[in-house]
């Protein structure tokens, strides 16, 4: 069942990640063309600001999740009423607070970058209307998606996200064509989200009739809130930081190019994002259950999957971006955005970013918060110090290394302290899997620096070379990965055979 569940949430954030990539690729370039890189970096750093003011949620997310882990697996009804009325009476505290903060934004934000082109008023106002975008997840959304990831039901949140996201993405294309006011259209955008939450509080209600938010709140079983809490902020920090920084020493039109580049990662992210999606519930309920065997041999099939295709996925990137990124901003020219040296940045950033995930994974699954709370500040220091340190002189490259310091150490603690204190694995397997990525990364993408040179100018010659350099990394990684993991390979074949005996 939970494989069964595990493809479900895989297939349908899939979805989502499709239509993730298409908005992504679309929006940018129209917003450039029509109000400029100014705009098009504005709105990107309002959207990482805000991002840094929904810490307010205090970690609750996680620590809601994970307390409804076993009262779910044990139907137990009383208990998840308790948890969810307590995750309610938090969300809605926080909610206020997060309006509270947005509202002393409108006043604060203009001031550090105003004068780029962008008025003070339009930049106070898109503040508020993106901000009440965040104040959505609080008030109406925020509790019944705790419900849903925790019952291994994030499909659903998938295909409302996906929904929701099509309908604002549609309205921001038609009205920005249609040359209405950059204002406008963020606020007539912005209520598109009114329906997701309709769409989640009409699916929940129907799906657990039981669910009571008015019942007596069990706050105790939050109390991991504030140790998830430091997590939340690693992760705001590590995917704000880079475009806040640029957006205030390096200006606006530097932040347009940094999010153009983004966008494109984001996307590989976005791929790797649904090969995980669901995963941390269903390994919370191996551990809630004491399943160590099993959860072994899930997580040995999992890692080694995962690292085939982050390497696979990042390869690709690395070969194609510049080609993409020479056709993509072929009209742009109100700012530089053909930078090589950006992209390889980038690179190493994903990489690693990435390659921490299937620790990062469990960290979650197993309510380790406050045992990695130490590790978590240093990671977000490490990325603060080193970006603000270094980009007056670097500049996005000085932020771009920044992160790629914060992501290596994160990278070296995880891989040692999960064998130990979670799956109880050796620590020399995960070791030699990242060490046999990056030797095949070099492989696949080695002549395409070396020997070919990929010159297009238009989308479907880069989709022909998109193919012919994605099988040739496929195969890499598929030799490579398969000859030196039998054994693994054969367990995962094993269990496919199965799952598609059940279907």
């Amino acid at each position: 069942m939970r494989t069964k569940t595990s493809l479900y949430n895989t297939a349908c954030a899939m979805l989502l990640q499709v239509v993730n990539l298409v908005v992504n690729l679309i929006l940018p370039r129209v917003i450039v063309d029509v109000y400029g890189s100014a705009v098009n970096g504005l709105v990107s750093s309002i959207r990482q600001f805000i991002g840094y003011l929904s810490i307010v949620e205090a970690g609750l997310a996680g620590a809601a999740v994970y307390a409804l882990y076993k009262p779910l697996a044990d139907k137990n009804h009383d208990k998840i009423n308790g948890i969810l009325s307590a995750s309610n009476r938090f969300y809605n505290i926080s909610g206020f607070i997060f309006s509270a903060l947005v509202l002393v934004s409108t006043f604060i934000y203009p001031m550090f970058v105003s004068g780029q082109g962008v008025d003070t008023l339009t930049i106070a106002l898109l503040v508020v209307i993106i901000g009440a975008s965040g104040a959505f997840e609080f008030f109406a959304i925020g509790k019944y998606k705790v419900l849903l990831t925790a019952d291994q039901r994030s499909y659903v949140i998938s295909l409302i996200n996906a929904i929701a996201i099509t309908i604002n993405s549609v309205v921001i294309l038609v009205m920005a064509k249609l040359a209405f006011d950059i204002v406008l259209v963020q606020f007539v955008a912005m209520l598109s989200f009114l329906l997701r939450s309709l769409l989640y509080i009409l699916y929940c209600r129907r799906r657990y009739t039981f669910i009571n938010y008015k019942t007596e709140p069990d706050n105790k079983a939050l109390d991991k809130r504030w140790d998830s809490l430091i997590l939340q902020i690693l992760g705001v920090v590590q995917v704000g930081t880079p475009v806040i920084v640029t957006s205030f020493f390096c200006g606006l039109n530097e932040t347009s190019v940094y999010t153009i580049y983004n966008m494109v990662f984001a996307s590989v992210l976005a791929l790797l994002s649904t090969f995980n999606n669901g995963l941390s519930a269903a390994f919370g309920d191996l551990l809630v259950r004491n399943e160590l065997g099993t959860l072994q041999k899930a997580y040995k099939q999992y890692e080694f999957l995962y690292y085939g295709l982050l390497g696979w996925g990042y390869a690709c990137a690395a070969i194609l971006i510049m080609p993409f990124i020479n056709i993509y901003t072929a009209t742009f020219t109100d700012a530089n955005y053909i930078r090589p040296e950006i992209a390889w940045l980038f690179v190493a950033v994903g990489v690693l970013y990435n390659a921490k995930t299937p620790q990062g994974m469990l960290v979650i699954s197993a309510g380790h918060y406050k045992e990695t709370k130490p590790q978590t500040l240093i990671q977000a220091l490490i990325n603060i110090v080193a970006s603000v340190a270094l980009a007056p002189f670097l500049g996005m490259a000085g932020v771009l290394l920044g992160s790629v310091l914060s992501n290596l150490y994160r990278v070296i603690d995880l891989v040692v302290y999960i064998p130990k204190q979670v799956t109880k694995l050796p620590i020399r397997m995960t070791v030699f899997r990242i060490i046999r990525m990056f030797l095949l990364f070099g492989v696949s993408v080695a002549p395409f620096v070396f020997l070919i040179s990929i010159n297009v100018t238009g989308y479907m010659g880069w989709l022909l070379w998109a193919i012919i350099s994605g099988g040739w990394a496929f195969m890499v990684f598929a030799i490579g990965n398969i000859l030196c993991e039998l054994r693994t390979t054969k367990e995962i074949f094993e269990r496919l055979r199965w799952m598609i005996k059940k279907a």
